[in-house]
């Protein structure tokens, strides 16, 4: 089931991008092994597993990579693999005797998947960070955040999983295509710093051309603009408005019943203040589903704002399946979606187990040792 099935990939326990990304993989049918440490690091989501949704869909299991044997096993699974995941700092895997030079004269076919901040080199490439670190640096945090007020973390979206995650899964499928005509592997650097300034190469663009200010909440798709903002409706609950076409700007007047003439014209910077407290005051009239009926099967781009316990309750969710429960835990389906090799359902997040190396080329006898001897628990 899914496009990738066949795909084998080793993944090294870590939190964030990298899971996030294997998580990805697993759920369009790669075939993937969470090599975990023997001794649970403390961080992520608390027990019980199932709740930490980005092990879904994959087994693992834990190996002593500070004993040679362990290592050996690492290296047999990566004999049997397409791609190799890691997210530690630059080193670290060189230093348990598991880098790239060994892992790819051990599997020369091998793409091996580097997850960083700030990358494999550079003045930062040792030092501690996290999301909020990396699009700081690379210039998203400063535009994200309302007039007057200062940067709003967009929780870790796009550091840790838009410039990570996201970057490194296609960075691996590039790498992998090209190995397919190659036969051989290579290192993929991805780093979350530059993956996030790629995901701001339209706004550089805009700041160059003039259209875009460094004030934040002041531009149109930052809050600034009366027709790209969230409005609280009579009963508390929030509208996204994002009418930013003329013809959709209209629709959304339409149905507002407000006549253009008493609204700022849509490039009028100097009136977007005007142009909000008119649209406030009158979204205060009804209810968030009075508004909603107002609006329905209309083009003035008006969507609820709906919680995380609400998001798999809408119609449109529904109608499309977008949210399933995996032992009692809702969570997303995977996707994209695809015609012919359709994806398969995720599976809960298992803890490690040893069983798991079966499907890897060990045979019974010898994970009972390994588990005997603690190798791998």
């Amino acid at each position: 089931m899914g496009p990738l099935s066949g795909f084998r990939i080793v993944e090294f326990a870590g939190i964030g991008p990298a899971p996030m990304c294997c998580m990805l993989l697993a759920d369009l049918g790669a075939e993937i092994i969470r090599i975990d440490r023997l001794e649970p690091s403390g961080l992520g989501v608390p027990a019980p597993e199932k709740y930490k949704l980005l092990h879904r869909s994959r087994p693992a299991v834990a190996i002593d990579l500070k004993q040679e044997r362990g290592i050996a096993v690492a290296l047999r699974l990566v004999q049997e693999a397409d791609a190799l995941v890691e997210g530690f700092r630059p080193g670290v895997m060189e230093r348990l005797g598991l880098g790239p030079d060994r892992c790819l004269a051990a599997n020369p076919r091998l793409v091996y998947g580097r997850m960083t901040g700030w990358g494999q080199t550079g003045p930062l490439a040792g030092i501690a960070g996290h999301d909020l670190d990396y699009i700081g640096l690379a210039g998203v945090l400063h535009a994200i955040g309302r007039d007057g007020q200062k940067p709003t973390p967009p929780l870790n979206l796009v550091g840790d999983f838009g410039g990570g995650a996201l970057f490194l899964a296609m960075g691996l499928l590039a790498a992998l295509l090209e190995t397919s005509r190659s036969g051989k592997g290579q290192i993929v650097d991805a780093a979350m710093v530059e993956g996030a300034a790629s995901l701001m190469t339209p706004f550089f663009g805009l700041y160059a051309a003039g259209q875009m200010t460094l004030e934040r909440g002041t531009n149109t798709l930052d809050s600034g603009a009366f027709f790209y903002e969230t409005y609280q409706c009579a009963d508390g609950e929030y509208l996204a408005v994002a009418a930013i076409e003329p013809k959709f700007y209209a629709e959304l007047l339409a149905r507002l019943e407000l006549d253009p003439a008493t609204l700022p014209k849509q490039d009028e910077r100097a009136r977007w203040p005007e142009g909000k407290a008119k649209l406030a005051a009158e979204f205060k009239t009804k209810s968030r589903d009075e508004w909603l009926r107002r609006f329905a099967g209309s083009d003035a781009c008006v969507a609820p704002v709906l919680s995380l316990a609400d998001a798999p309750r809408h119609p449109h969710a529904l109608a499309r399946r977008s949210f399933v429960a995996v032992d009692g835990v809702t969570q997303p389906v995977p996707a994209p979606r695809f015609s012919r090799t359709e994806n398969a359902a995720p599976t809960a997040p298992k803890p490690p187990t040893a069983a798991a190396l079966g499907n890897w080329g060990l045979k019974a006898p010898e994970i009972e040792t390994l588990r005997a001897d603690g190798i791998v628990a």
